[in-house]
């Protein structure tokens, strides 16, 4: 359970609160459908993981992966260092969403401001929080994951029985085949979180048993959850409402069936689950840092310790998020994270056909 959970916990993450508006607007009633078509994707690169983790286990993961099938040098490091940008991107989305919900507490003609305000405002506090309380944060990373699986299933629920515009998620509300595939490359960051499954493996007991539950049934589970959450939204917002409301739909959409509580509801869930994400990344890309910088690939600083942490990669992507998330806007950041991970998945695909002998 406790692996299944890290891939959750990854996967069913801030992205869903940051993109499922843009994807709607985008694929209008096949949203569901684009959800799908990146959760195959991410299935398929799931089971690569799965064979180079098996045979691989260890907190390398990708990084490993990519250096044991390709050897270091000047692609593997470019490859290591685009996953370490994608993670700046990742960021960037999380902060950018927990500004947008956040911000929904204020009133309208603020909102702006303090998107921007509050973004910048949790960046800040929880590169301090994980390189000084970040032991605290980690023991309560199980309860915010099962606060917010609890709150989303509340909102998929109460939503699927509450009357809605079924006809919205007709094939004559589809976009183009084009258009789908646009929208499931746009949302596939939030596919990513089961690639940190890998990073845990040394620890997993019976590993044969729970690696495959972990993968496959998390990405599995979790494209179900995206599908009934999207039919969700636009069986209750209209196109229009969706395209005004596209940063915070989530919570839009709860108002609709919920009142006023469905709104907060689903708004605390998305300030946990964002912030959760941010402060779990940050770990992430200082470690990753440091096993960069340990195959020269980064320079010498980002592998010193400080306090048993990796602060200059946490830090380095802090900043780069800050610049990210205040001046880029959420359509662009999420197509650059999105395809920063297709590209490092579809490396870690021919790692695993490389190395087809050995896993």
């Amino acid at each position: 359970w406790s692996t299944l959970s890290i891939g959750l916990g990854g996967m069913v993450g801030g992205g869903i609160f940051a993109v499922t508006g843009l994807t709607v607007q985008i694929t209008k009633g096949g949203a569901p459908i684009a959800f799908l078509i990146a959760g195959i994707v991410a299935l398929l690169t799931s089971y690569s993981y799965l064979k180079l983790t098996l045979s691989f286990p260890g907190e390398g993961g990708t990084v490993d992966f990519l250096n044991r099938a390709f050897g270091t040098g000047i692609i593997t490091g470019a490859a290591n260092i685009m996953l370490l940008f994608s993670y700046v991107v990742l960021v960037s989305v999380y902060a950018y969403a927990f500004g947008s919900y956040g911000s929904g507490f204020f009133a309208v003609a603020e909102q702006g401001f303090w998107t921007h305000v509050l973004a910048s405002g949790v960046v800040v506090a929880l590169v301090f929080v994980n390189l000084f309380g970040g032991s605290l944060v980690v023991r309560a990373e199980n309860l915010f994951n099962a606060l917010k699986l609890v709150l989303l299933a509340g909102f998929i629920v109460v939503g699927l029985i509450t009357p809605m515009e079924w006809h919205r998620l007709s094939p004559e509300s589809y976009v183009s085949p084009m258009g789908m595939i646009a929208g499931a490359m746009l949302i596939f960051l939030n596919y990513e979180g089961f690639e940190l499954i890998a990073n845990a493996s040394k620890d997993v007991a019976r590993p044969e048993r729970s690696l495959p539950i972990a993968y496959v049934g998390g990405v599995l589970l979790v494209i179900v959850i995206y599908m009934l959450i999207a039919m969700v939204v636009v069986g209750h917002l209209s196109f229009a409402e969706v395209a005004a409301n596209s940063d915070n739909a989530l919570s839009v959409t709860a108002q609709q069936f919920m009142g006023r509580t469905g709104f907060l509801a689903i708004a605390v869930a998305a300030l946990l689950a964002t912030s959760s994400a941010i402060n779990a990344t940050f770990y992430s890309t200082g470690r990753l840092a440091f096993i960069i910088a340990q195959s020269d690939e980064l320079p010498a600083q980002f592998a010193r310790s400080f306090r048993g942490q990796h602060p200059a990669g946490t830090v380095v992507t802090a900043v780069l998020a800050l610049v990210v998330a205040n001046f880029v806007p959420l359509d662009a950041i999420a197509t650059m994270g999105s395809a920063g991970f297709l590209l490092i998945f579809m490396a870690v695909n021919l790692a695993n056909v490389r190395m087809a002998r050995q896993t």
